[in-house]
């Protein structure tokens, strides 16, 4: 245990002090302000709802999109895709730079025991995960805040069920995708390789099988099961997704496939099985 919190201290040390970090997790939330708030409100308050992201939406549904009822289903909307690609490079980077700058050699062999340095690993970024949720949903609530002051709407904060509910969502989601990012990372070596395989597939090949899923029998039963579907159907069950399976005008990567407790034992699944396999290959492979 002392071994797992001094690797914990550590990896949270370097986390703190790496650029990359503060990059990503910056993208991530001009990114949901971008897309929550900014666009709709623009929208709003010029009459305008014929972009893409707006087209065809009410100013009534503007509005009411950015104020703070509204943040439960705003914090976690983004994630499935883009919040979700964002830590899965993240994951990807911390486990596969450490082969490449030779950091994973020398904690390995002169440090703790190579479980509790994956485990330091795994702990301080399930910890940034938690920290990126929260203060996402700090910016949402105070932003929504603030525009309806200036609206002249009333303050509020969300039921706090709701906001749990919608916390815990994300963790899950934006967890799941980290896991992944790391197994990719420690499989391949190369932090470059990692990010490109990861962002292939959750932007660009489970979208095709899906497309495809109703070509081929059975294959649907796999393609519901994926770890984007079942992220995207935990956060469906949530916010809403028009049409079986999120066609229609949803938001990119939020599906109804899955009901929203299968879902989310189909991401507590994957989760498990990433952390473990990653942690079999640490224990296992040559580290050169």
């Amino acid at each position: 245990m002392n071994a797992l919190v001094a690797s914990t201290r550590a990896e949270l040390l370097r986390l703190r002090r790496w650029p990359a970090l503060w990059v990503l997790v910056g993208s991530w939330i001009s990114l949901n302000l971008a897309f929550v708030y900014a666009f709709n409100y623009i929208a709003y308050v010029t009459g305008d709802a014929s972009s893409p992201v707006t087209e065809g939406v009410p100013a009534e549904a503007l509005l009411a999109d950015v104020l703070p009822a509204a943040v439960p289903e705003a914090l976690v909307q983004g994630m499935p895709m883009f919040g979700g690609a964002i830590l899965m490079i993240l994951g990807a980077l911390a486990a596969g730079s450490g082969f490449g700058w030779g950091t994973w050699k020398t904690v390995l062999t002169q440090g703790p025991g190579r479980v509790a340095a994956f485990g330091g690993t795994i702990v301080a970024l399930a910890l940034v995960v938690v920290g990126v949720v929260l203060a996402t949903a700090v910016i949402d609530l105070g932003i929504s805040n603030v525009l309806a002051a200036v609206e002249s709407q009333p303050l509020a904060v969300p039921p706090l069920v709701e906001m749990a509910e919608s916390v815990g969502a994300g963790v899950l989601v934006l967890g799941m995708w980290t896991a992944a990012g790391v197994l990719i990372g420690v499989l391949t070596k190369s932090p470059a390789l990692a990010v490109g395989l990861g962002l292939v597939w959750a932007l660009v090949v489970e979208n095709l099988l899906r497309g495809v899923s109703g070509l081929i029998g059975g294959l649907s039963v796999v393609t519901d099961h994926l770890p984007g579907t079942a992220a995207g159907s935990l956060v469906g069950a949530m916010v809403g997704a028009p049409g079986a399976g999120g066609d229609g005008d949803s938001t990119p990567g939020v599906l109804t496939v899955l009901d929203g407790g299968t879902a989310a034992s189909v991401l507590l699944a994957y989760l498990a099985t990433f952390l473990v396999l990653g942690a079999v290959m640490i224990r296992r492979r040559d580290l050169a």
